[in-house]
């Protein structure tokens, strides 16, 4: 949300991607790695569970404050995605701020669920080393989405566009303009959450008055903004396309006297 500057005259809306970006390198490192090697070292050493009563206590708790994050960051998140399914939808959002909370609640609240079934499995089958073994697929869990936001970061980071089908339907808009003979390749990119830059080059017929031309560019831009509202800033270069007249040969030249 702040404003541009000489310095990001477009904005810092990538920031966001950025500190998604660090996020997800923490939930790898810190969450699936320190999980991860505490689960070999309990797999090595194993300690014996006495009564699990508190465990239960501390992971029912956590599943309760847990399970209420992810429902309140799973209604917000369809309440901006609604028309479309959920797995698809988290793969179509340019929010980070919206589906790293979601896949991190997911994520913990699975975890929980390993550690309650490792827990009980150890107990009941006198075998400590389960637990360790839960803490490594909780650990795996965590990398696993941690990974998946790295992905997702990374993309949006160094510049991910459009979708191609987006960029065909932006390409059919131009080209139903009268005036347009030709429409270049469309090339975009996200430079925030809710914001896209787009540019694109056009063809003019060769007849077409200066006034025309700029009022078919005001008429394009007004198009695409309509279908795709996020696509805030358009950068279009228009040029004519006049054909040059063909060249008299000699015989015909000789032939007109």
């Amino acid at each position: 949300q702040k404003p541009a500057t000489a310095d990001h005259p477009f904005g810092h809306g990538k920031e966001l991607y950025f500190w998604s970006l660090i996020v997800a390198v923490l939930i790898f490192g810190l969450g699936g790695g320190i999980s991860f090697y505490e689960g070999i070292v309990h797999v090595r050493n194993p300690t014996e569970l006495k009564d699990p009563t508190w465990n239960y206590v501390v992971l029912a708790a956590a599943a309760v404050f847990e399970g209420a994050a992810l429902t309140v960051a799973l209604k917000h998140f369809r309440a901006q995605h609604s028309s479309i399914p959920l797995l698809r939808a988290i793969r179509a959002s340019k929010d980070p701020a919206s589906f790293t909370v979601l896949a991190e609640d997911a994520a913990a609240l699975l975890g929980l669920i390993i550690a309650a079934v490792g827990i009980y499995a150890s107990h009941a089958l006198d075998m400590p080393e389960l637990d360790g073994v839960a803490s490594i697929c909780i650990g795996l869990v965590l990398a696993g989405v941690a990974v998946l936001l790295i992905i997702e970061s990374r993309s949006l980071l160094v510049g991910e566009g459009v979708k191609p089908e987006t960029a065909r339907e932006i390409r059919r808009i131009v080209a139903q303009h009268e005036p347009v003979r030709t429409v270049g390749a469309v090339l975009s990119m996200y430079i925030g959450a809710d914001e896209v830059l787009l540019t694109l080059d056009i063809v003019l017929k060769g007849d077409t008055p200066a006034d025309e031309a700029a009022r078919t560019i005001d008429a394009i831009e007004r198009d695409i903004r309509a279908a795709y509202p996020k696509v805030k800033r358009i950068y279009i270069e228009a040029r004519s396309n006049a054909v040059p007249p063909k060249p008299i040969s000699p015989a015909e030249l000789a032939a007109r006297g």
